[in-house]
């Protein structure tokens, strides 16, 4: 019962985008289990993703400066409520030369318009300094 208790509570604290805690050695509640109580406690967020493909050439220390200044964001700008990050390791060779994904999380559609006009944000994309060739971007509400 404690243990339960403790997934519930630990569920409540990081489930800000309904990630899967299931990993936690000490929850005793099924994946199942544990998806259906993120869907009941999680706050609806609205997902921002933002897919970069680097033009040919850009070396390794500029992107790993973009990821970083990209990172930075949160730290900056208080409507973000989540940040995540990774590179494609996908093996269905669908991803158009995309090879960044990062995935910033807000409360309501009025903060993601505030983090777009914000002077931390519209730095960033002059930093980016005519490396990027191509962004993609997709918003959706999580379920």
């Amino acid at each position: 019962m404690l243990r339960n208790m403790l997934c519930l509570v630990v569920v409540a604290v990081v489930c800000t985008g309904c990630v899967n805690i299931h990993a936690n050695k000490n929850c005793t509640m099924s994946k199942a289990e544990c998806q259906k109580v993120c869907l009941k406690e999680c706050p609806k967020m609205l997902k921002h993703v933002v897919l970069f493909k680097f033009k040919e050439g850009t070396t390794p220390e500029k992107i790993k400066e973009v990821e970083q200044a990209f990172a930075s964001l949160p730290g900056k700008i208080d409507v973000i409520k989540g940040f995540e990050a990774g590179t494609n390791v996908s093996v269905e060779n669908h991803s158009e030369g995309f090879t960044h994904c990062f995935v910033v999380s807000f409360s309501s559609e009025a903060d993601r318009d505030a983090y777009l006009v914000h002077p931390a944000h519209k730095e960033f994309g002059k930093s980016l300094g005519g490396c990027i060739d191509k962004i993609l971007v997709v918003d959706y509400w999580n379920r």
